[in-house]
């Protein structure tokens, strides 16, 4: 690597005293928004100055949130209560009032964790129970992860307006914000909470209030050192100025510096050439001077600098902390991958027993639950129909104690919400427990409700000898179900073999008086048969250990137990299968708490619809948002070729030496969540961990040392190495754990991506919750090498 001295050699002659200018310009990093004295138009609530740096603190929509309002919050036919629910100043939080005063944190709710806000009766909780108020007064929020929606009713109908509206536009400001407006907005809003008596002054103690609830346990002779060197006025107190040098001094990444200054050189700022030589240096891809030009005008703060092609401190941190500085290579984050090959030959989302929102034993079932798959990008949903009062079919866990909801609803459901983020198809995979006459009712939901999204006709041969791609299924739903064959009894009898009630009969014990219900769905009605067009369900007898005719349009339901031994016994003979056709995998019955297993063995083998408890959190559900995180989202992985060829040699148990070389090197952490905010003194031990899931062969797991009680900066400086046989299959996850020595280490955040997503060089991981939800601004920063045999 050159030195700056002679990098700054290929500049024009003229350029270093501009440089100097520039440098002397942003010899402090950019000012910190300060807070707010009472000058500043007359107001001492500093937390408003979150909402002035988002642009709305005019908007009277966001003013109305601001003063609060009275709404119903509705959870039954006879339970509505009235709330105040008021928007925070930070402009990030919403207080809500509660019947019996809780924990302040019990109090709130987070904007950036709202899925989606909806107007009217569109909740399930809204049509069955909210009856008794006009649609326009009603609206949902719906959360991410495992929390209820709360349905409200408002006064008036423009009052629930201001929230939708208001709502909106936070979530909208909120997704535009970049990661260094994120911290700013961040540490303001807990400046605020420890301005005890909101004077817009900060006392030694106040500040040490501070340190505590950003997670900082800093030693108090350095903190009061810090502290006086910033109180010029030498009152005991900081100010205006005073506070907003305490907090750049908070907010330095010295690791940032170092990296800066080995390009930069003597005068502090880079020029293109020399981020172009920070870019080769990355192993970016197209790192060309146009390209470090292009950086320079999109992340640099100060216009001085940005009219003479320079980049500062702040514009550097300001890159790096972007989507372009992640560790996850962003033209990965839209559909970049072939959709026009076969359904085959892509990994597809996929739930299981998709209705449940607990467990499967007496959890209830709603059509939530498919709403929210669809939102975190599932494709293949499962529907367990059962005979219901009326001629209306059933929707849950049979011989269980989970409510049931109508098939029709939940049809209305994938209507609704199927596209609403990706445009590729649908499987509805049926678990049909229904007698011929209400199989026929199933039919005519399917059809009548969901219209020209229905597949109800092979789109070119009847007997296509591979799939439709999803391009070609764009914006349509398919029915995976039993099919009658040519040849069949008058009364409708099939002739075929059964699917996932065999599978499961051989996992599970089911009570005597089922017997009537599985003899009822021994019989398959030619309307419903007529809709399985490429989704045959056909039990999966045995592999044979070579090709035999393709048969595209039948897909096999495994148990998880019953897929394992496969991939034992024939592991290449099931890989080729899966090159060919779909096959489901399924969590075992005996998962009483509706708990995963791991996905990857089953993609490993090339599984296409490996289907998941979606209710249930775990590292098992970080692999699947990990796996479908790339692609757009869209819920569809196009598979590694070795898992793509009809005649391949691969098989996963047995992968070949190794072929990549994967280094980490961990740097630093940034701003980690405060696991317990009711105790201002708990402060977290971080270590991270970072995890390899592929074949079994590459499977690994490697942390670091923990770092006392910081939360807020904490420093490793530890390399991790792995050594990998099947990268193009090998998930990465990085987690971070709050080390305890006598009990289990607490979950902190984790972010899990795609090896072949990965990109090298300097990068932060922006970190994610348990449900998914982005922990901004908390982040890690590494260093990642990849070398290929």
């Amino acid at each position: 690597m050159l030195c700056g001295r002679w990098r700054r050699c290929r500049r024009p002659p003229e350029e270093p005293p501009v440089a100097a200018q520039v440098a002397a310009q942003v010899a402090a990093p950019v000012a910190l928004p300060s807070p707010p004295t009472p000058s500043d138009g007359g107001t001492k609530r500093p937390g408003l100055r979150a909402l002035k740096k988002m642009g709305l603190t005019e908007d009277e929509d966001v003013r109305a949130m601001l003063r609060g309002s009275r709404l119903r919050k509705i959870r039954s036919r006879t339970w509505h209560k009235e709330r105040l629910y008021r928007l925070q100043e930070d402009g990030l939080s919403v207080w809500f009032q509660r019947r019996i005063p809780r924990a302040p944190s019990q109090h709130i709710f987070f904007v950036q964790h709202i899925e989606a806000v909806r107007e009217g009766h569109q909740s399930e909780g809204l049509r069955r129970f909210g009856g008794a108020f006009a649609p326009a007064r009603c609206l949902t929020i719906a959360f991410k992860g495992r929390r209820k929606n709360l349905d409200l009713a408002a006064p008036t109908a423009e009052e629930a307006q201001r929230w939708v509206r208001g709502l909106t536009k936070l979530r909208a400001r909120l997704d535009a914000m970049s990661q260094r407006e994120r911290l700013d907005h961040w540490i303001h809003s807990y400046l605020h909470r420890a301005d005890s008596n909101q004077d817009s002054k900060m006392s030694f103690k106040e500040i040490k209030s501070l340190l505590r609830m950003v997670n900082v346990d800093m030693n108090d002779m350095y903190a009061y050192l810090l502290f006086k060197e910033c109180d010029h006025s030498n009152n005991d107190r900081l100010e205006g100025a005073e506070i907003e040098e305490f907090l750049r001094r908070l907010l330095k990444r010295p690791e940032l510096e170092e990296i800066f200054h080995q390009y930069s050189g003597e005068d502090r700022v880079l020029s293109a050439p020399e981020l172009l030589e920070f870019l080769e240096d990355q192993g970016e891809e197209g790192a060309t001077l146009a390209r470090a030009q292009q950086l320079i005008q999109t992340y640099e703060l100060n216009e001085t600098a940005k009219q003479h092609e320079l980049m500062t401190l702040d514009g550097f941190m300001m890159y790096l902390l972007s989507p372009e500085g992640a560790a996850l290579d962003n033209t990965h984050t839209c559909v970049f991958q072939d959709m026009n090959q076969p359904l085959a030959h892509y990994f597809i989302s996929s739930s299981h027993n998709t209705y449940l929102t607990d467990s499967q034993i007496g959890g209830p079932s709603s059509t939530e639950a498919y709403v929210r798959a669809f939102a975190q990008g599932c494709r293949c949903v499962e529907l367990d129909c059962w005979e219901g009062p009326g001629g209306e079919p059933v929707i849950y866990h049979g011989h269980t104690l989970t409510s049931k909801i109508l098939f029709r609803d939940v049809v209305q459901a994938v209507r609704d919400h199927a596209f609403t983020l990706s445009p590729y198809p649908v499987i509805l995979s049926l678990e049909n427990h229904c007698g011929l006459e209400q199989q026929a009712a199933m039919a005519r939901h399917l059809c009548t409700i969901l219209g020209d999204m229905l597949v109800t006709q092979a789109l070119d041969s009847p007997n296509p000898e591979e799939l439709p791609s999803p391009e070609q299924l764009k914006g349509r739903v398919l029915v995976k179900g039993k099919k009658l064959p040519a040849a069949r009894s008058e009364d409708g009898r099939a002739l075929s073999d059964r699917e996932e009630e065999e599978e499961e009969e051989e996992e599970e014990e089911e009570e005597v008086e089922a017997a009537a219900q599985r003899r009822l769905a021994k019989q398959i009605s030619p309307e419903l048969s007529a809709l399985a067009v490429y989704c045959h369900a056909t039990r999966l007898r045995t592999l044979p250990p070579a090709p035999n005719t393709p048969q595209p349009c039948q897909v096999s339901s495994l148990s998880e137990r019953k897929a394992k031994k496969l991939i034992r016994e024939a592991g290449n003979s099931f890989v080729r299968h899966n090159a060919r056709q779909l096959t489901r995998v399924y969590p075992l019955g005996l998962r009483m708490n509706s708990a995963n297993y791991s996905p990857q063995e089953m993609w490993n083998s090339g599984c296409q619809l490996v289907a998941l408890n979606f209710q249930t959190p775990g590292y098992e559900m970080d692999l699947n948002a990990g796996r479908f995180l790339v692609n757009g989202q869209c819920g569809y992985v196009l598979k590694p070729a070795c898992l793509r060829q009809p005649d391949s040699t691969f098989d996963p148990e047995y992968p070949g030496p190794p072929r990549t070389t994967l280094s980490i090197q961990v740097l630093t952490a940034q701003q980690l969540p405060k696991l317990n905010a009711e105790k201002p003194h708990s402060i977290v031990d971080p270590l991270v961990r970072v995890e390899i899931h592929g074949v079994p062969a590459d499977c690994a797991r490697q942390e670091t040392d923990y770092v006392l009680n910081n939360g807020f900066n904490p420093r490793w400086g530890q390399t991790l190495q792995f050594q990998l046989r099947a990268p193009e299959l090998a998930l990465v996850r990085f987690v971070v754990e709050d080390y305890d020595a006598t009990s289990p280490n607490d979950f902190v955040g984790q972010f899990t991506l795609p090896l072949s997503s990965l990109k090298q060089g300097y990068r932060h991981i922006h970190l994610l919750s348990k449900d998914g939800a982005s922990l901004s601004p908390a982040t890690l920063f590494i260093q990642i090498r990849i070398q290929c045999s």
